[in-house]
């Protein structure tokens, strides 16, 4: 298995930084990811290393764009990027995992058990029914990542905003235009460059809502 010393050499671009005990969680997370993805298609990235950039750096890059705190939406969590990786870095985040899948579902709900997450949750719903039955504003954050249908999740993740709260997603550029262009409830900061991708972007909008 992966050293720790190289596990903060590979998420040194990221800004991230992690104890021993952050790390080992990480590492068991991880082990849990390759194990699993040879049975279910979890990622198509194979290698520890590249796991550890491409999702786990990725991920917790947010941390270094907004303040994680509350209580947070992971909408389409797959392998448990971003919402599950977030977790490990700030245990006491309360975070609510979406994924219609059940063998994902599964794998998600292993890696919490395992790894003593006691403040995640893990849901089988289409976020179009939660977003509906959910009570409004009671997020402080949703995350994102590498999911469609921007057009109608975004305005859906403003009712279940608080005011002030953040939308935070991970988007290509061309992505970045197209969301400046549409009427939203939400005020855009400047995108930020993911280290070691020429293309992907963290993009983050605040509620202009006031309660």
């Amino acid at each position: 298995m992966i050293a720790r010393n190289t596990v903060r050499e590979l998420l040194g671009p990221f800004e991230v930084i992690l104890s021993d005990s952050d790390i080992d969680r990480l590492l068991v997370y991880l082990a849990l990811l390759l194990r699993w993805n040879q049975k279910i298609n979890l990622t198509s990235i194979r290698t520890p290393e590249e796991c550890i950039t491409r999702h786990f750096g990725e991920s917790l890059f947010l941390a270094s764009a907004v303040p994680l705190r509350g209580r947070l939406l992971d909408i389409g969590s797959g392998a448990g990027f971003p919402g599950l990786a977030l977790n490990l870095l700030t245990p006491d985040l309360e975070v609510v995992l979406l994924e219609p899948v059940a063998k994902k579902r599964a794998f998600l709900k292993e890696v919490a058990r395992t790894c003593g997450m006691s403040s995640v949750r893990v849901m089988g719903n289409r976020f179009e029914e939660f977003s509906k039955q959910e009570e409004p504003h009671s997020f402080d954050m949703v995350t994102a990542r590498a999911v469609g249908g921007l057009e109608s999740l975004i305005p859906a993740a403003g009712r279940l905003l608080k005011a002030e709260g953040d939308l935070c997603l991970w988007v290509g550029s061309q992505q970045v235009e197209e969301i400046g262009k549409m009427d939203t409830e939400f005020r855009w900061l400047e995108s930020v460059p993911i280290p070691l991708s020429q293309e992907r972007k963290i993009l983050v909008g605040k509620t202009r809502r006031h309660e």
